[in-house]
């Protein structure tokens, strides 16, 4: 069993040092330990930070490209590398590297296919009022679309399978954490969480530059999920809005025009029935796209199914090779 903690890194040099020196050597039930940085476009010391710290494995990106692209470049060079689970943890040391025998307990017992760790929110002393509000609400959110139960969404402390490695990708530039969460309910694999602990506070987060960037982002990456992952269900919400209101209209239009409420049925109230007519028709065409988008869904997972079987294949000549 060969385990590789990979580290998406960016100017890391401050922090790196220390997150690699409490990462664990070794394991129960584990055979062989490796670790993988991805420098994603560093402009620091970071890559020589990892060279002089034996790191096994380097993915050194030419220019910042973000985490997500980040994530998904260790995950398939970890692949390629022969590891059976990999974990992921961030280079500001946040995560308690001794929870990883926790964190990977699940897959070694066949019990989970991806566990995500859950952090102590409430007690993070460093995380303000609005930031704890947005990271349950958003954990919330991604419980209802993925129909999984983790609690930590955001949470970048993961540990992965081989198999559920196979099967992932990542469309969104922002960050991988709500996509593989929805991606993996959707696809039906077994992911469950642990409660982990943190570390100190060493920097500020890369990811969340300000609240009202982060709650833009946030949903924005979350409806575009939907969209991709439930895009019949999310369609025919949003048609509904508009259908309601023309049928409401409608009706009243109709009420009126029969006198029901005693009204002077001499004005046509023309304007009212063309308004509900277009917000019917807006209902209608988003319905319609709704059902176009759900093959092209069920295309997109008979692209998924050949992608799986040819990074299978690609990966089975390299290590044969």
């Amino acid at each position: 069993m060969k385990l590789i903690i990979q580290i998406p890194c960016y100017n890391e040099e401050a922090t790196l040092g220390l997150t690699l020196s409490e990462l664990p050597r070794s394991l129960p039930g584990v055979d062989e330990i490796e670790f993988l940085i991805i420098n994603d476009g560093s402009r620091d010391r970071t890559l020589e930070v990892a060279k002089a710290c034996g790191v096994h494995h380097i993915i050194n990106l030419e220019h910042n490209q973000g985490l997500a692209k980040g994530f998904m470049a260790g995950i398939e060079a970890s692949l390629k590398a022969g590891a059976d689970i990999i974990v992921n943890t961030d280079a500001d040391n946040q995560y308690c590297a001794a929870d990883i025998p926790k964190l990977i307990a699940p897959i070694l017992e066949n019990r989970a296919e991806i566990v995500i760790g859950a952090r102590p929110i409430q007690e993070i002393a460093h995380f303000s009022p609005v930031k704890k509000f947005l990271q349950k609400l958003g954990s919330t959110v991604v419980r209802l679309a993925s129909k999984t139960n983790i609690r930590d969404a955001p949470s970048g402390f993961r540990a992965i399978s081989r198999e559920a490695a196979l099967k992932l990708n990542v469309f969104n530039e922002y960050t991988y954490t709500l996509e593989t969460i929805i991606q993996a309910g959707q696809k039906g694999m077994a992911i469950t969480s642990v409660p982990i602990r943190t570390n100190s506070y060493l920097r500020p987060s890369r990811l969340v530059k300000s609240i009202p960037a982060y709650i833009q982002r946030s949903i924005l990456t979350i409806v575009r999920i939907f969209m991709t992952y439930r895009p019949l269900q999310f369609f025919t919400i949003l048609g509904s809005i508009p259908f309601s209101l023309g049928f409401l209209l409608c009706l009243r239009w109709l009420l009126l025009f029969w006198g029901i409420f005693g009204s002077n049925t001499d004005k046509p109230r023309v304007p009212s029935l063309i308004l509900a007519a277009i917000l019917i028709l807006i209902g209608f065409q988003l319905w319609i796209f709704g059902s176009i988008a759900d093959l092209m869904a069920v295309n997109r997972t008979l692209l998924e199914d050949i992608q799986l079987r040819l990074r299978r294949n690609e990966l089975n000549k390299t290590s044969k090779g």
